[in-house]
């Protein structure tokens, strides 16, 4: 199994808490696609296996205009072999998704919506300084789903001022609306963003790490209290609903970045191409590929593997860790996990390493403890 990651780096106005790379200038989108379409042929001996899932992220996929997916997708078709019926993922924002467009993309062959919800909220949304309102998103919403079965939504918790009975309507909000999928994280502040910025100047106030705890405690609770199985410790799905893309990250599985700032997985080497979009059409216009690559240490592999099982209900096998790794590895594991098997924040089960649900809030720390450098 393989996929491809198609970053659109374009946005119509910059959330405050957003680090991923993005221009809010659409003047070269046009440029975009025909560059992505070249680097897709570019690389097109990249990937072996048949592609199974494609997702569309960014950014904001939802900009492009529906001929303008068709024509990546169609390139995708040309220059790689596809699997029978993949997964293909569209990010969109809800103030895209009028009732024309969601029609139009129910025509393409895109069969998942993943729409940048956020908050049911006019004031959280305010703060985030989203491009949507609170009436848009549950508008949109509701008119995808008439369309499309397989969507997703974000939600963001340890917001500022979000109360308890804020993020239990949050929650209530898409349990009443019916989505299969809900993929939630907590508020964090990444360098040279506005959030950044206003929290260094005082006008934000300081996030509190506590109330996203809470938070997080009670999306585990409701979730589960509504049938959503806690497949990875930001991603909420019904059975049958998992993502399929995403899941392929966290196992392992081989991908293929295309875009700037898009990053690809072959097993041994991890590549990026630069995020800058005007460099980016310049080195493709040319026939260049504008990325790095590094082959990863088996270090490096080894500390990706727990980084990534960890978050997962697939856990780490202690089998494959001895397999892949060889003993040592097992042995150190083994050790470096003692504190936290003590403190029933982890927990071996059937030979295989699992996060409890007492440690799953402090998950990426628990892995870091784990790593060997």
């Amino acid at each position: 199994m393989s996929g491809i990651y198609l970053h659109i780096p374009f946005c119509k106005q910059a959330c405050h808490y957003c680090d991923f790379h993005f221009s809010t200038s659409l003047k070269r989108k046009k440029d975009m696609v025909k560059a992505m379409i070249s680097e897709l042929e570019m690389r097109k001996e990249a990937l072996v296996q048949p592609i199974e899932t494609i997702y569309f992220g960014g950014g904001t996929p939802s900009v492009l205009s529906v001929e303008e997916i068709q024509e990546i997708l169609n390139a995708i078709d040309q220059n790689y072999q596809m699997s029978p019926a993949p997964e293909i993922t569209l990010e969109a924002n809800p103030d895209d998704l009028t009732a024309e467009k969601i029609k139009q993309l129910a025509e393409t062959r895109i069969n998942r919506l993943s729409i940048g919800i956020q908050s049911f909220f006019d004031d959280d949304l305010k703060f985030m300084n989203r491009s949507h309102d609170a009436g848009q998103a549950i508008s949109a919403l509701t008119e995808a789903m008439r369309y499309f079965d397989n969507i997703t939504i974000d939600l963001i918790y340890g917001v500022p001022e979000m109360t308890h009975e804020k993020w239990m309507q949050n929650l209530q909000t898409a349990f009443d609306l019916g989505v299969p999928h809900i993929s939630s994280y907590a508020l964090t502040v990444e360098n040279r963003t506005a959030l950044a910025n206003f929290i260094k100047k005082g006008k934000y106030p300081p996030l509190d790490e506590k109330l996203a705890e809470q938070h997080f405690k009670t999306l585990m609770y409701e979730s589960k209290k509504h049938n959503f199985i806690a497949y990875e410790i930001s991603n909420f799905g019904k059975e049958g609903y998992f993502s399929k893309h995403n899941t392929a990250y966290w196992k392992g599985k081989h991908y293929l970045g295309i875009g700037p700032s898009a990053h690809s997985f072959d097993g041994v080497s991890r590549s990026w191409n630069i995020a800058n979009n005007a460099k980016y059409l310049a080195a493709i216009e040319k026939g260049e590929l504008p990325l790095e690559r590094e082959i990863l240490s088996k270090n490096d592999r080894f500390n990706e593997v727990l980084m990534t099982g960890l978050r997962t209900i697939w856990g780490v096998s202690l089998q494959k860790i001895e397999s892949q790794f060889g003993t040592d590895f097992k042995e150190i594991l083994l050790k470096n996990a003692y504190k936290h098997l003590q403190n029933n924040t982890l927990v071996v089960t059937d030979d295989t390493l699992l996060i409890t649900e007492k440690g799953k809030f402090l998950a990426d720390g628990i892995a870091a403890d784990l790593f060997v450098v």
